[in-house]
Order: C-alpha cells, then structure tokens, then sequence
C-alpha cells in the first residue's frame, strides 16, 4: 500500500480533547473572558502560537504561568487510546503503509507520552511535532511537511484530524481527510472531511473505503 496515513495526536489517537478543553477553557475564562470559546479556537495550533496570539502585550506577564501550568497538567493526565486506534494502526503496518504522527505538541509534551507508553514511537514511521513546522494549522505546511518525508505527492496521503484546524490544514494541503467526531459533532466536521468516524471500533466501512483510493 504506498500511501501516507497521518494522523494528529489529541482526538485521534488519544482521547484526550475533553482534557484539555477543560485546561483551556479554565484558562480563557480566568485570563480571556472576552472570547467565550477560547478553548475551541485554539485546537489545533501549537503553544508558540497560542502565546504570540493570545498572550502579548497586556498578557505577556502571564505566559510563563500558562506555560508551568500547561506543563504540570500534562505530567499528570492520563493519555487513553481512541477505542480502536491500535488495532488499526498495526493494520496499517501489516498493509506496509507510510504513517506519521503530525502534531502541534511539542518535544516537552511527547516526553511524556513516551513514558507512559515506552513503545509509543514504534507504531509510526515517523513523528512530526512543533518543531518540524514553519507554520502551524491551519496552515498545510505540517502535512505537506509529512509527505516530503515520504516523497510522497499529496494525493497519496489521507490524514486523520478531529479539530477545525487540523481539518483545514489537511484540506489546504490536497489531502484525502478523515473527520474523527471526537471533539466536534459529526455534522459539523463533515464539510471539511471526506469521511466521518467516532473511534476505529468497527473499521470495516473505512478499510473499504480507504482501499478504493
């Protein structure tokens, strides 16, 4: 199978979206009470950007304090698998396929989830984070940045994304698109996706429609 699958981190291999929309949510409502859906509008970026966007000029003062907090309630949060998503990644390898972890977490962030899980790096051939990117979603540039590992063309890659974000830069990019429905309802992903799932527990329809492609 020489294509690229590529997926995002939070909401698409682990569940943890609820997560951190409550962090962030927290955050917007202490610090940004003028944007009633901070947390939302954020998915998807890296914190850099998060914090040249949001936190200059009259909230500079407060970015080493989202930082240290950022950083204390992801050394204490659980990282629970998308149901199904193991069994469909090592299909995936079994098929010979070229897969990418793409995210806006940081090389802090992934420290931990290889502690947690010490085989982590295994599943995926390689792993992009923040510090790959020129640019952060929604721009396409970390996507067209997995396909050049690859020396892949766009067309041949499908990626995987729940957020607005992840799911405009996946479009920007020419890619087929996967909607995960874990952060935002089904009908509202579903105009920036070609298909639609919840979690990988019943692949069937999705294996058949990824080998049409």
């Amino acid at each position: 199978m020489r294509k690229g699958f590529f997926f995002d981190l939070d909401g698409v291999v682990f569940n943890t979206e609820p997560l951190y929309s409550q962090f962030w949510g927290e955050v917007g409502k202490r610090l940004l009470p003028g944007i009633p859906d901070f947390a939302k509008q954020i998915k998807g970026q890296t914190l850099p950007q998060i914090l040249d966007t949001y936190f200059s000029d009259q909230l500079a003062a407060e970015r080493d304090d989202v930082v240290s907090r950022l950083n204390d309630f992801e050394a204490h949060m659980d990282f629970p698998y998308v149901p199904g998503f193991l069994d469909f990644i090592k299909w995936l390898d079994n098929k010979g396929a070229d897969t990418a972890l793409v995210t806006s977490s940081n090389q802090m962030k992934m420290a931990q989830v290889y502690r947690r899980y010490p085989d982590f790096k295994r599943l995926f051939k390689e792993i992009l984070t923040a510090e790959d990117f020129n640019e952060s979603k929604p721009s396409p540039d970390p996507y067209l940045k997995a396909a050049e590992r690859f020396a892949l063309s766009p067309e041949e890659c499908v990626g995987f994304e729940d957020s607005f974000n992840g799911l405009k830069s996946l479009r920007a990019a020419g890619m087929k698109v996967v909607g995960l429905a874990t952060t935002n309802p089904p009908q509202a992903i579903g105009e920036l996706a070609d298909y639609v799932i919840s979690d990988y527990t019943a692949p069937e329809a999705l294996v058949r429609w990824l080998e049409t492609l």
